[in-house]
């Protein structure tokens, strides 16, 4: 059984679609605050996330740009009002899965979720041998890396990070959120490890696969 955590704050369709979901054997998670969407979101382990984008506490597209910073890949669905196609090209580039404006057709709806979650359990499949983006390939059985058809060595705290940047391509992390996945550290201002290990692969694989975003961390260029 598929758990999905609804983030919105209107009472009237939180309730619409948990009724909806849960008649088609979903278990169901209703949250109406963003504070409290990330914790869900991180504790609850959801196998799908609809949410809104204007929220108390945090916004829907800080939860996403948060989620996704961190390498949390759960599939999310926005359902918002908000319906320009500049924010539905935001909202996309950000990471969601799936964009759909109200008012809506839960019909559609359902069939949107069965298609992320399907999509995201081929993809858990695949991702447990390999990862691959663009020329670089990850394989986690011999913990081996390949760039451009030539195998490279890469130590555990190498491949460690390169797998984070691999799984938020084109997305700009910054050193907190680097030292807390791959070192587990709480963010030192003085430290400067993850610009050293930066340098590491950049010597390994090439100088442009890792971009530096000034002010604000390093991006995986795919």
């Amino acid at each position: 059984m598929s758990r999905i955590l609804i983030v919105e704050d209107e009472e009237r369709i939180a309730s619409f679609v948990k009724s909806g979901l849960e008649s088609h054997g979903y278990q169901v998670d209703v949250v109406n605050d963003g504070i409290e969407a990330m914790h869900w979101a991180k504790y609850s382990n959801p196998d799908l996330i609809i949410l809104d984008i204007g929220l108390p506490g945090k916004s829907g597209i800080e939860i996403l740009n948060e989620l996704r910073g961190t390498g949390n890949m759960v599939p999310v669905i926005i359902l918002t009002a908000r319906d320009s196609v500049s924010d539905r090209v935001s909202g996309l580039e950000l990471g969601a899965n799936d964009y759909m404006a109200k008012p809506f057709a839960f019909e559609e709806l359902l069939v949107r979720i069965r298609l992320r979650l399907k999509d995201a359990t081929s993809q858990a499949s695949s991702s447990l041998s390999e990862l691959s983006v663009g020329e670089i390939t990850l394989n986690f059985y011999d913990r081996t890396v390949v760039f451009k058809g030539k195998k490279i060595e890469l130590s555990g705290r190498e491949f460690a990070l390169l797998e984070l940047f691999m799984r938020n391509p084109n997305r700009v992390l910054s050193r907190e959120q680097l030292l807390s996945n791959v070192w587990e550290m709480d963010f030192d201002p003085n430290s400067n490890v993850v610009d050293v290990y930066v340098r590491y692969l950049r010597q390994k694989l090439d100088e442009n696969v890792i971009q530096t975003v000034r002010g604000m961390g390093y991006k995986f260029k795919s």
